[in-house]
């Protein structure tokens, strides 16, 4: 499980913003739904950025909707003689982050967006 525990320490400060963003760009890019955010490769590659888009609180759960940029590619066949080049395209999903105001806990969903 996620746990977003300096983003959530830092709730209700300005320091909020830049406590999630830190959390977010050293998840694993396996941690989030980057996969199933392309648009245009077919593979994600690690390293990604976060953006912050608004916040909310709903019984005991921040809510948090996240604009996350990476990259991705377009694989070929990987033959030898496969005339396709490798170019590194970039890519950009919506997620929401609802972490737990206990337990820091935090599931993330891809929004359609």
């Amino acid at each position: 499980m996620i746990r977003l525990t300096k983003a959530l320490n830092a709730w209700g400060t300005p320091e909020f913003e830049g406590a999630l963003k830190q959390e977010i760009e050293q998840l694993d890019g396996a941690q989030l739904p980057l996969q199933q955010g392309l648009k245009t490769g077919s593979y994600a590659l690690a390293g990604h950025k976060a953006m912050l888009i608004s916040t909310s609180e709903d019984a005991g759960i921040i809510r948090v909707k996240a604009g996350i940029f990476y990259s991705g590619i377009l694989t070929g066949c990987a033959c030898a003689d496969d005339p396709t080049p490798v170019n590194e395209e970039s890519e950009y999903c919506v997620v929401q982050l609802d972490i737990d105001k206990q337990t820091a806990e935090t599931a993330i969903s891809l929004l359609a967006e």
